[in-house]
């Protein structure tokens, strides 16, 4: 027998449950480390709030809402006013369905109870709910369930033995037990969360704990009697964030708590000073605000070491920010500070790794495909492998390094003609200063012609027509040891160039080829560089590889020109079929008009000759099993070697092999800078089983003059459904006096929807 009734309020308890525990205070997104980060932590970030069984409110009017049931009996008692339906009663509404043996609906007292096996699914798929025994009052607004279970998307597993919600909004779980983990009947899940009691006041947005364990196997294994964190809705509230700890040979053992304000709705501070045992407290803190149109983030820290004879009071600072000005206009800056160049390794900051601490403030504005930029920049050198082989260029570097204000670039784009053309516009400036009173301050205007076509034949065309003009102020300007400039000067560099380029298709039902010839002719005058009056403050960073071999211009910045005709030609093959899989190669090589151009020279080419090396890359990846990178220069003389870079993946999950490989041939006019380098890294991983996987790795270094380990070490990792163990162990050898080096060890242990903790 089906029925289509009009009950007063039977939304009852047939609302969602989702299980959502936040952090005691707000977790952005980037502060949410994950366990696989390389400094461990000890975060509290629960999901779910089990009390959330989300009945109407009280006073909530719901008599015109249909309620759809059916079942295999339906009868009303008219002494009592109770509505009985029995056998396979289900009953829909809005998308929810409860499936039970028996409803009764008392029509005096408004309450309606569910008996036997009651199975509530949300409309939202979100949980599926099962009880023993439902009652729901007071126009569905209070009731109570009996040994309820709930079973989330995620699968996750809530228990309780009773359920009350209160007139005043407040909702209790009595003997209340949460876990994600999987288990049979019989067994005990591998973890779980229980308490004697869990309220939810709705008034307060607050969840309160009484009696809660952490239970590992049903052992417990943390008690608190009281625990409290905000409610799902409550999105940020000032409170203590879950603490760090460990152990490093430059502090000690040391703790780091966090405490969290919440000062406004776009506002907050994050209070997180370290106390160690050798060295003291180290202050840290961070602040964040968002505004309508603009955004801004500062953090720092602060220490007085008094092992330290130059740098006593250490420490670092850095902010990050955006500010729309209007819909066009923008302003950025990312300031950045440091000490002394070691401090962000010691305490394991960000940007610990860099060769540079850049700071740039700038305004930038954006029209269609014009843009406009207005910089300032200032540089800190933090390199250690200079440091390492040159203590006096490092010094040198350190003490002169250059600051840029401003730094203007414009670019401004043409409509296209009817045959496609366009015209373009870059027009720079930039003001470079140094300690010692030598400065440069340029003036740049780039007028070009593009044209781009394809034949009927498939033959793509590009046609660049161009010319540079540059105005030079130098002061101090030392080329030479025993010559000095200090003037004006301007320079006209005109270019021309035309880009061939005709693909080649073999296609089947299995695969697809392609080869495609590419020819770049460039005619431009010879010399006119004037390196004699103009230093070279944004070009000197010069490398010729694959990626620069058929460009038009192969200097970075604007103080060289790229001078001199040239031809370079190349080839490139594709190829998608079922034997090779995805595999591309590519190789090209320059012959040079003038043998001694500008841009060879600044590569310091002993061998001058007007064909360049041959560069080139491969990247194969026949199967799922196996990866290949490779770029390489060779000789074109001897065909030695004189750069290569590899990266390779090889075998299943099961064991698989990484590896890079890189080989940088040393420059003799740069040799200060540009020492040889030569490194191998290996690791092997291993999927052990359905759990565990363990990996290794070494970063080797081959040069004849250090052949040793530069950093070696290994990671064991056990993880199920709802449990993540990460132990992890390295070595970090360096040859700075002032690093002291020793094994690290870290242990992550991750309860997933909650959080976790490491050393």
């Amino acid at each position: 027998m089906s029925h289509k009734l009009m009950l007063p309020c039977l939304i009852s308890g047939l609302m969602s449950i989702g299980l959502t525990l936040p952090a005691m205070a707000e977790h952005e997104a980037g502060e949410v480390r994950r366990a696989e980060s390389k400094k461990p932590h000890a975060t509290m970030f629960v999901e779910h709030d089990i009390t959330d069984i989300n009945l109407p409110k009280e006073g909530e009017n719901n008599e015109d809402l249909p309620i759809n049931f059916s079942a295999d009996e339906v009868s009303a008692d008219s002494s009592s006013k109770i509505i009985t339906a029995s056998g396979n009663v289900e009953i829909s509404y809005n998308g929810m369905q409860l499936l039970t043996d028996k409803v009764e609906y008392n029509q005096v007292t408004d309450t309606i109870r569910a008996k036997g096996n009651v199975r509530l699914t949300s409309a939202d798929n979100q949980s599926t709910i099962f009880g023993d025994d439902v009652v729901l009052g007071n126009h569905l607004s209070t009731g109570a369930i009996k040994n309820i279970k709930v079973i989330l998307r995620d699968e996750s597993h809530v228990f309780a033995k009773s359920f009350r919600k209160k007139g005043n909004q407040t909702k209790v779980l009595e003997e209340a037990s949460y876990t994600p983990c999987d288990f049979c009947e019989n067994n005990k899940p591998l973890w779980s969360l229980s308490a004697r009691k869990v309220q939810h006041r709705e008034d307060t947005k607050d969840v309160y704990y009484t009696d809660a364990y952490l239970k590992i196997k049903d052992v417990p294994v943390l008690y608190t009697p009281f625990f409290t964190h905000p409610d799902p809705t409550v999105k940020r509230r000032s409170g203590l964030l879950a603490p760090s700890f460990g152990n490093s040979n430059y502090l000690g053992e040391m703790f780091q708590p966090r405490y969290f304000w919440a000062v406004n709705d776009q506002t907050n501070v994050i209070f997180s000073p370290i106390f160690s045992t050798d060295k003291g407290i180290i202050y840290d803190g961070s602040y964040k605000q968002y505004f309508y149109n603009s955004y801004t983030s500062l953090s720092g820290s602060y220490m007085h070491d008094d092992d330290r004879k130059n740098h006593k009071n250490r420490g670092n600072f850095s902010g990050l920010g955006t500010y729309d000005i209007n819909q066009n206009w923008r302003f950025v800056y990312d300031l950045n500070y440091v000490s002394d160049y070691i401090y962000l390794k010691e305490l394991d900051k960000p940007k610990k790794d860099d060769a540079w601490l850049e700071s740039n403030v700038k305004f930038e504005r954006f029209n269609g495909r014009d843009y406009a930029s207005v910089e300032a920049f200032y540089y800190k050198t933090l390199s250690y492998n200079l440091r390492r082989e040159n203590i006096t260029r490092y010094k040198e570097i350190n003490t002169n390094k250059p600051y840029v204000a401003p730094l203007i670039d414009v670019e401004v784009y043409s409509d296209p003609s009817s045959i496609g053309s366009y015209f373009k516009t870059n027009l720079g400036s930039a003001s470079v200063y140094h300690r010692d009173g030598s400065q440069t301050q340029r003036m740049t205007a780039i007028n070009a012609w593009e044209l781009p076509f394809t034949t009927r034949f498939g033959e793509k065309y590009r046609f660049v027509a161009s010319m540079k003009s540059d105005a030079y102020y130098v002061n101090k300007y030392k080329p030479e040891n025993n010559y000095s400039y200090t003037g004006t000067t301007s320079r006209f560099f005109p270019q021309a160039g035309l880009e061939w380029r005709l693909p080649f298709v073999r296609a089947n039902e299995t695969s697809r080829h392609i080869i495609e010839p590419v020819v770049v002719g460039v005619v431009a005058p010879d010399g006119n560089n004037k390196t004699d009056k103009i230093p070279n403050e944004d070009s000197a960073d010069v490398y010729f590889d694959d990626t620069n071999v058929l460009d038009l211009d192969r200097y970075a910045g604007y103080d060289r020109n790229d001078t001199g005709s040239r031809v370079s030609y190349g080839m490139r093959w594709n190829a998608y079929d079922n034997f090779l899989g995805r595999t591309s190669a590519f190789i090209a090589q320059t012959y040079e008009k003038d043998e001694q151009s500008s841009f060879v020279e600044s590569l310091d080419e002993t061998d001058k000759s007007h064909f360049s090396d041959l560069v080139g890359r491969i990247n194969a990846e026949p199967n799922k099993y196996l990866s290949l990178n490779y770029r390489f220069r060779i000789d074109k003389e001897n065909f030695n070697t004189k750069y290569s870079e590899l990266g390779a993946s090889a075998g299943p999950d099961y064991l698989k092999l990484n590896t890079s490989y890189i080989f940088l041939k040393g420059n003799s006019y740069y040799n200060d800078l540009y020492s040889k380098r030569k490194e191998l890294y290996l690791s092997l991983s291993s999927a052990l089983s359905q759990y565990w996987t363990a990996s290794v790795y070494n970063l080797q270094d081959l040069t004849d003059q250090n052949k040793k380990s530069l950093e070696h070490g290994g990671k064991l990792i056990y993880e199920d459904e709802c449990t993540k163990w990460i132990t992890a162990v390295k070595k970090y050898n360096s040859s700075d006096p002032d690093l002291d080096n020793d094994y690290e060890f870290t242990f992550t242990f991750y309860l997933k929807t909650i959080g976790g903790f490491g050393s």
